[in-house]
């Protein structure tokens, strides 16, 4: 055992000065624990011992806390009451009713469903701390496989082998332009209206599969993107668009709050689809409140 948990004395001889403690009576005490007197005085003693103090003053009429007594009983009975609560609160983690929950997500998430989800999952378990993570889909998946987050909200194509995963929403993307572009006059463009506007994008490897459907659909439009900056996560490259630097992609749904200096505009044609999906491990080591999660996220999936 290592050293700093080697003691002297056991929890008995704390519950023992406990009561002892209480009644200020080695008998009464001895009755309440339901052992003989002399059995507790040992214990007793035995712990004076292992403190190197004595805990109480004794005389023939009386039982006393000594000072370092009072200190002892003012430590022990916190750590008593706790203990107590041990296997309540073991049994509603393991039922999962308490604990926490560790979850990874996207700016897609948070701008649409996420918000929706945490409501509803924390009136249903209150006593359920989630932590959440903002990182990239390939982020998360290495996260989850690795069991530091129980699920996450990506854009994933495709998944590894023993994941599991819930699509939320599917949306086409449109663009982001200054609020002082020229092409903000039209109601909907193309990409290929967008050939000399430089891009914004999200780095490949943060999503390689979205990256190329991305390209794909430049291609698809015959245009060639004039890609000026590759950043993460999509608030940095609106702000980068609200600088006049360039033009980002961007869904409907998360772009419903976009800041004054920016506008965005759909996309008719060519242009890449955002997915975003739950994901989750197929396995028995997945936290007990996972299930209620995932059922709080499908009564949100769009």
């Amino acid at each position: 055992m290592p050293r700093e948990y080697q003691f002297d004395f056991e929890f008995r001889h704390l519950i023992y000065f406990r009561e002892v403690a209480q009644h200020l009576h080695f008998r009464r005490a001895a009755e309440t624990l339901g052992v003989a007197q002399p059995a507790l005085s040992r214990q007793v003693a035995q712990l004076e011992e292992a403190m190197g103090t004595a805990l109480f003053t004794r005389s023939n009429r009386r039982v006393e806390l000594t000072p370092a007594g009072r200190h002892l009983l003012d430590q022990v009975e916190p750590m008593l009451r706790r203990a107590a609560r041990f296997p309540q609160e073991m049994a509603a983690i393991a039922n999962g009713r308490s604990g926490s929950l560790r979850v990874g997500f996207t700016g897609l998430a948070m701008a649409t469903v996420l918000p929706r989800v945490l409501r509803e999952f924390q009136q249903q378990r209150p006593d359920i701390r989630v932590e959440l993570t903002e990182s990239p889909t390939a982020s998360q998946v290495d996260t989850l496989r690795a069991g530091e987050i129980a699920c996450g909200f990506l854009h994933p194509d495709s998944l590894p082998d023993g994941f599991q995963s819930r699509q939320l929403l599917q949306e086409r993307n449109g663009v982001v332009l200054p609020s002082d572009h020229p092409l903000i006059r039209r109601r909907s463009l193309q990409l290929k209206d967008l050939r000399d506007v430089p891009f914004v994008l999200f780095p490949r490897e943060h999503n390689p599969s979205f990256y190329d459907r991305t390209l794909s659909a430049f291609a698809a439009a015959g245009v060639t993107p004039q890609i000026v900056e590759e950043i993460w996560p999509r608030t940095n490259a609106v702000g980068l668009v609200r600088s006049g630097l360039g033009a980002t992609l961007m869904c409907p749904s998360e772009a419903k709050n976009l800041p004054s200096e920016v506008v965005f505009r759909p996309l008719r044609g060519p242009t890449p689809e955002s997915r975003l999906a739950l994901a989750w491990r197929d396995s028995v080591d997945n936290p007990p409140a996972l299930p209620a999660f995932l059922a709080a996220a499908q009564h949100h999936a769009a």
